[in-house]
């Protein structure tokens, strides 16, 4: 079984950054540079690998899962016996990893492979920071966070992780359901009834109003962070969008994985990069003009 390769997924395009069939990050990642972009990719392609292997059921998932725990934990000598391993080691060299976070990680992945059932709202949440919010604290030490605002900062980028990871799972709801998975808790079926297109409004705006608020406490961390900010606060909004698309699309009113039109994350792509010069030009220091004293 094919899976992706631990490199960004999406080749450079000629229309304005985007292409029809490219991650929801690789517009992101083409806004960091030098270092901090292979960095990032690297950390991007470890977890993308393991998440597809899983989410294939291919038969190799639960080891490479065992050995980045491995790794994670120090076993062996710390010995990378793994792709993934590997790469995290060179990594390793550069930044200090917060191991916990990769072995949070890893129990999110072994809940998949389970096909663990969530029972409630604190199951919901403890799981989406296993699988998203321990992937932002992560995140955030590549990015540079020290000093007093280190614990916002990372706070705030696990809320922004566990936003996406709430995004994620209404966006791919139906395909899920298709693979035997369900990501929504036991007691929000009890209330709203099973998640079954055309009868899923309620719940959505639900699950939507609470993605929206992990946003809105995440947000104020991108502006914490050493290197990368406009890349997050593009890779946000252009997530966050998705939740938009689903109320468009009549919150789950036809079956199928929402996706944003093309036109519309072009359109916030631009705007983003308009917002970016904005900024730049007014805190350009002004040259002094003739007459000036």
């Amino acid at each position: 079984m094919t899976t992706q390769t631990m490199t960004d997924t999406a080749p450079p395009s000629n229309d304005g950054g985007l292409a029809a069939d490219e991650s929801t990050f690789a517009p992101a990642m083409r806004l960091l540079g030098g270092q901090t972009k292979a960095d990032v990719r690297t950390l991007y392609g470890v977890l993308r690998t393991i998440d597809d292997l899983v989410d294939e059921d291919d038969p190799r998932a639960p080891e490479r899962v065992a050995a980045l725990e491995r790794w994670a934990r120090g076993g062996g000598g710390g010995r990378a016996d793994s792709p993934e391993a590997h790469a995290l080691s060179a990594l390793a060299e550069r930044h200090p990893l917060p191991r916990e976070q990769l072995l949070d990680f890893c129990r999110g992945m072994r809940h998949d492979i389970a096909r663990a059932t969530i029972a409630d709202e604190q199951d919901f949440d403890r799981y989406c920071q296993q699988a998203g919010g321990s992937v932002g604290i992560v995140l955030a030490v590549l990015l540079g966070v020290a000093g007093p605002d280190e614990q916002r900062a990372k706070q705030g980028m696990a809320a922004l992780g566990r936003a996406m990871q709430v995004t994620n799972i209404l966006r791919d709801i139906d395909e899920d359901l298709a693979n035997r998975r369900v990501y929504i808790s036991h007691s929000a079926i009890e209330r709203f009834g099973f998640p079954s297109p055309g009868a899923r409004e309620q719940l959505l705006r639900e699950h939507i109003a609470r993605a929206d608020a992990l946003y809105e406490e995440g947000l104020p961390a991108i502006g914490l962070l050493a290197r990368g900010r406009q890349a997050m606060a593009l890779s946000a909004a252009l997530y966050r969008e998705i939740l938009r698309q689903i109320e468009r699309e009549g919150f789950g009113r036809e079956a199928g994985r929402v996706v944003v039109p093309l036109e519309r994350r072009k359109l916030l792509a631009n705007h983003h990069q308009r917002a970016i010069m904005t900024t730049r030009a007014n805190t350009r220091p002004r040259r002094e003009r003739k007459g000036d004293r």
